[in-house]
């Protein structure tokens, strides 16, 4: 449809609305909420947006919208504030003023916002990250502080109930960095029917503390050195069901789900995401950065794991879906502790390695006071000189060139050399887990020096899913995402006029670097929101590194459709560290606002995507197709 067919169709959708609000002389017309049409598509244009000038210090993160006060609330984890913006002209916000962290709890930050029934949330963690943090409650009209009730350690996300009573408060409970303090990580629920007085209660996870075996036998990552279920759960996001029972949160590093009902504030289940079989056809990837080439293809044995960071859910014939952003996310505590490197393992917890460090034939002396692990290399007793390693299962690997005693040419970096893996993951176990030993000709062996890999798991599903309430999946986007950014249909900047495949997977902060994020969760889908118009509704989701948003109808939600991508960053090939920000556009897409037409200042339905990289919010209209 042209230009103009879709300025008509909006046009004459406000006209009907307003005559159905106007209701001529019938008084009982007024009161009657016109229908909203329902487009069969839609695409995005970037008409406006605010810029702080800071160059990667996520001082533009998470966006919210109160439609009483024409106001939108951004955090600033750079400034440690909230920024306040007059959005009544969505093409040109006017920063207002800002609201410290400070104010609340000294040295602290702030990492989430919502708002509804004209309360603002504000999710503070404190400093340490590991103490109490607090969630603000602020009048959204005269921004007047009205309460800051505790909750747990690094709140990192925070959502209203539908009816805007209560308020979930994502509480992470990351370790310290030298990971010798490890919070517990809890959801709080909080009634704010009267904000000066905020009740708090407390979704825990102690319940699943000795559980531990039995959640791992079921799919979930519990890992962390020394840590109960309760310690490692570490809640990202929350997503409510329309009728504000139920609240689903996905624990990201555990490539779980947790289910709880708000009324009694207990965790229901925490349910496995499985893993993404990447030798299947459809849900190919590119593992190698250092190819110089787009090379998307099967890979037998590498499985991902979805680990999602945003999750959003929806109602479809009165059955609840959760729609996942599948970032994935890797442990990586002490990793600039060069003590912990050198042994002490005590003072970190790094999961992330390299393929082709993991499987070298000489084993992993060279990478001793490197970037070696200390748990990886204390599941193999060395003998004498001879540090561990492992094998790659030629049984699984073989199409790759793995023999018993070598990898071949799998550990080459244009093939599965330069992959990140989690060590933790994929390697042949005794009934008590310990690893299989194995001898340097591949052969069993109790005083072998090896370990085998019979998979290899990468971190995230490079796609977008949707899943029952019960956790199993109804759809996977597959390689949808790195098969049209590198396909001659997809074109980047606000103007769609650079062809995204020159650029497939690059990162968010560096310039001209064409495939620099293969081996590292490709374009990484990370923000997801959805958004309903009339009796469609879409997903709108952010990747992170290559950037740019996805839309998707997923009305069926068994077979979501692809509506449209838009990529608003402008220039490529500057290194946005040094260059005027204003040239090079929108960097490291974060959060993810829909402001529907019946709320929004201009009566369009728009999009507000903040950027933590280049620091800003850029403002879409969503044009409607008939």
């Amino acid at each position: 449809m042209n230009k103009r067919k879709i300025q008509l169709f909006a046009i004459s959708a406000i006209a009907a609305a307003t005559l159905v609000a106007c209701g001529g002389d019938n008084p009982a017309a007024v009161s009657v909420a016109p229908s909203e049409v329902t487009p069969s598509s839609l695409t995005l244009e970037k008409i406006g947006g605010t810029s702080t000038g800071i160059f990667d210090e996520s001082a533009a993160e998470i966006a919210t919208f109160d439609p009483s006060t024409n106001r939108l609330f951004v955090s600033n984890a750079s400034t440690r504030a909230i920024d306040v913006f007059d959005f009544a002209d969505p093409e040109n916000p006017v920063l207002l003023q800002s609201l410290p962290a400070n104010d609340v709890l000294t040295g602290a930050t702030v990492n989430s916002v919502a708002v509804a029934n004209g309360i603002l949330a504000v999710a503070i963690e404190a400093s340490p990250k590991t103490n109490l943090g607090r969630v603000a409650l602020y009048r959204s009209s005269t921004l007047e502080l009205l309460s800051s009730p505790t909750v747990g350690a690094m709140p990192d996300m925070v959502v209203f109930t539908p009816d805007g009573n209560t308020v979930l408060s994502a509480n992470e409970g990351e370790p310290s960095d030298d990971y010798q303090i490890d919070p517990e990580g809890s959801v709080s629920i909080i009634d704010v029917r009267n904000p000066t007085m905020p009740v708090v209660r407390t979704a825990s996870f102690g319940a699943f503390t000795g559980q531990e075996q039995a959640l791992r036998e079921s799919g979930i990552r519990i890992y962390g050195p020394g840590a109960s279920a309760s310690q490692d759960f570490e809640p990202e996001y929350i997503a409510v069901t329309e009728d504000g029972k139920t609240a689903f949160v996905s624990l990201q590093e555990n490539n779980a789900i947790a289910k709880i009902d708000i009324a009694t504030a207990n965790v229901l289940s925490v349910l496995p995401m499985g893993f993404k079989d990447h030798g299947v056809e459809g849900n190919e990837l590119d593992v190698s950065d250092r190819d110089d080439t787009i090379d998307i293809r099967t890979w037998p044995g590498v499985l991902g794991m979805y680990m999602p960071d945003s999750i959003a859910t929806y109602a479809v014939n009165g059955k609840n879906y959760i729609v996942t952003a599948n970032e994935g996310d890797a442990r990586a505590w002490g990793e600039n502790n060069q003590a912990y490197f050198d042994g002490n393992a005590n003072l970190g917890f790094v999961e992330e390695f390299r393929v082709r460090a993991m499987t070298n034939t000489n084993g992993w002396a060279s990478r001793v006071g490197d970037d070696l692990p200390p748990q990886l290399d204390a599941l193999v007793p060395n003998q004498g000189a001879d540090i561990g390693g492992a094998l790659l299962n030629p049984m699984v690997f073989g199409y790759c060139g793995a023999i018993a005693t070598s990898p071949g040419a799998c550990r080459d970096e244009a093939m599965l050399g330069r992959l990140n893996i989690s060590w933790t993951m994929g390697y042949r176990t005794n009934a008590d887990g310990t690893p299989v030993l194995f001898n340097t000709q591949g052969v069993e062996d109790p005083a072998g020096t090896r370990i085998m890999y019979d998979n290899l798991y990468a971190y995230g599903g490079r796609s977008f899913s949707i899943f029952d309430e019960d956790g199993t999946l109804v759809f996977d986007s597959g390689a949808q995402f790195e098969k049209f950014l590198a396909s001659d249909e997809c074109m980047a900047g606000s103007n769609r006029d650079i062809p995204c495949k020159d650029f497939f997977n690059t990162g968010h902060d560096e310039g001209d670097a064409l495939d620099s994020r293969s081996d590292a969760k490709g374009s990484e889908p990370e923000g997801i929101v959805l958004g309903k118009i009339g009796e469609k509704t879409f997903a709108f989701i952010g990747l992170e590194r290559m950037g740019g948003v996805f839309v998707y109808d997923i009305t069926d939600p068994e077979a979501p459709e692809m509506v449209d991508y838009l990529n608003t960053r402008d220039n490529f090939l500057l290194d946005p560290e040094a260059a005027n920000l204003a040239q090079v556009g929108d960097l490291g897409p974060e959060g993810l606002t829909f402001i529907k037409a019946s709320d929004s200042p201009n009566g369009e339905p728009l999009l507000v995507v903040t950027s933590e990289v280049s620091g800003t919010t850029a403002v879409m209209r969503l044009n409607l197709v008939e």
